[in-house]
């Protein structure tokens, strides 16, 4: 058995998702297990080096971690033949130009999600990239959750029948930070920076409509700022800018001329009561099932209980009960990670690969059309993306 060295330039991996999920919970991971199996029974072992601008915590985190190589000049990485793949977890609105920068470079890339702030620049990014002839991807982590994948073997069985309806309720409350420390970054709340939970979330829904349910035709949205005032990371007040909640429909193409109906609830300003931090409720003629990060419960036609409306009388039913959970028959590991296997596979081996840059591009569409759909109130079509 060989072992082939994938040099990795990771950039923005100081922030909570870069570090935890990409660099702690996916590279080092893959590294302690002795890299990523191959199709011929060798494996590829991700030899990443950190860059970021300061140079202190550079150290700090490749020291905490195993890691030989850090630097601040991101130009010097691309330079360096020996490190094949550009990824990025930075802010959103220097991501275009990163991934320009590292394609130019002969880099293949793979970026956190949203691509862009906007769509113009997304589909430039995937024009450059089709034209350079590298390889892309980008992170739609959410296809591979436990309570996810539990639901789409659901699908794939039949066990739904003809879909009808998806709701996806997604949120908790986000401290404010005067009374109770804040457990969001400032910036997220402040549209000049980036920030927006429709930007943020619109584009995991789109694929995960589109991959689990049918594609995206037309969307309603309604976005709102609930909590003008926050405080930043100095305890000093300011405005918040950008949206922090979003109140979305969307039309789905069911197949045969038949249309889904998906009711998405995104929120920062709602107190949780539910079975998880975000679930997904599917509706078909034949059952329905809940989802949530990682467990997946069932209703199937024959098991549906018959309740009766009767408001005189307190409700005795126990709803919550009359669901079949779906179990764990495999082992689950970490969605970042087996994304990560997966690219890491197509790079090396040329192995299938679904979710590249064009697939991140249809985020940002969705985004652009739910955000004109709020400011001009009404229902906007979503096209096929020409790239």
């Amino acid at each position: 058995m060989a072992t082939t060295r994938l040099g990795l330039i990771m950039h923005g991996v100081t922030g909570r998702m870069g570090m935890n999920q990409h660099l702690i919970r996916s590279i080092v991971a893959i590294r302690d297990q002795g890299g990523v199996p191959l199709a011929n029974g060798d494996r590829a072992m991700p030899d990443p080096i950190l860059i970021g601008r300061n140079a202190e915590k550079m150290e700090a985190l490749a020291k905490a971690h195993g890691i030989a190589r850090w630097g601040t000049n991101l130009d010097e990485a691309l330079a360096n033949p020996g490190d094949s793949v550009f990824f990025d977890a930075g802010t959103t609105q220097m991501r275009p130009a990163l991934l320009a920068q590292a394609i130019r470079a002969g880099k293949h890339v793979y970026c956190e999600k949203p691509i862009a702030t906007n769509l113009n620049d997304a589909v430039e990014v995937c024009r450059l990239a089709q034209q350079a002839g590298i390889k892309h991807g980008a992170v739609q982590d959410k296809l591979f959750l436990p309570g996810l994948r539990k639901l789409d073997m659901l699908r794939r069985a039949g066990f739904f029948g003809r879909i009808l309806s998806v709701r996806i309720e997604f949120g908790y409350w986000v401290f404010e930070g005067d009374l109770q420390p804040m457990q969001r970054p400032s910036w997220n709340y402040r549209a000049e920076d980036g920030g927006g939970i429709i930007l943020d979330m619109v584009c995991h829904w789109r694929y995960v409509l589109d991959n689990l349910f049918g594609e995206v035709k037309s969307v309603s949205c309604l976005g709102a700022t609930h909590i003008p005032t926050r405080w930043d990371e100095s305890g000093k007040p300011y405005e918040a800018t950008a949206d922090d909640a979003a109140y979305a429909t969307f039309e789905l193409d069911g197949g045969d001329g038949g249309t889904i109906v998906a009711q998405v609830n995104s929120s920062w300003c709602t107190r949780v009561r539910r079975d998880d931090l975000v679930t997904f409720h599917v509706d078909g003629t034949h059952g329905s099932a809940v989802a949530g990060l990682t467990e997946c419960r069932s209703q199937s036609r024959v098991n549906t209980p018959k309740p009766v409306w009767n408001p005189d009388v307190k409700q005795n039913l126990p709803f919550f009960e009359q669901w079949q959970d779906v179990p764990d028959t495999q082992a689950y590991d970490n969605g970042f990670k087996l994304q990560w296997e997966h690219f890491i596979r197509h790079v090396v081996e040329n192995a299938p690969y679904r979710w590249t840059l064009p697939e991140g591009a249809k985020g940002v569409q969705l985004v652009e059309a739910a955000l004109q759909s709020w400011k001009e109130r009404r229902w906007v079509d979503v096209p096929g993306l020409t790239l």
